[in-house]
């Protein structure tokens, strides 16, 4: 599964955009999607903006900038699934994230997962692969 190997391998900073139902954007920082093995990604969210959109308007985008020269990178436009409300799953895929990373403990949070509709490189049209 190349994406499930990309973002266990590559380092950088990701995007999520959302949308509400009136098209109002919204644009936050994520950690690397979790990559199921039926092919869908799942983000760990709290009960903020982006979330709140998703419950109006399931689609969403999400861009990877990784570390390095130049600008390479993914850009993947979602589709929301389904979710999970603290659940056991997202309770082990937490385990991975660095504890100062965590948030709040008291903190509702979400296993939200998306289909992959389209996966395009950092910059311009063509096939995602990395470009110098």
């Amino acid at each position: 599964m190349e994406l499930k190997s990309y973002f266990e391998n590559a380092r950088g900073t990701g995007v999520l955009a959302t949308a509400d139902s009136q098209g109002r954007v919204d644009m936050a920082i994520y950690a690397r999607p979790h990559v199921m093995e039926d092919g869908t990604i799942a983000l760990i969210m709290r009960e903020r903006l982006s979330h709140a959109n998703l419950q109006q308007n399931p689609q969403a985008a999400y861009l990877f900038i990784k570390e390095g020269p130049g600008f390479r990178g993914r850009r993947l436009f979602l589709t929301r699934l389904r979710e999970e409300r603290d659940s056991a799953l997202l309770g082990q895929l937490r385990r991975r994230i660095p504890a100062a990373d965590k948030g709040e403990e008291g903190e509702t949070k979400f296993l939200v997962f998306f289909r992959v509709d389209k996966i395009l490189p950092l910059v311009g049209a063509g096939e995602a692969a990395d470009h110098p």
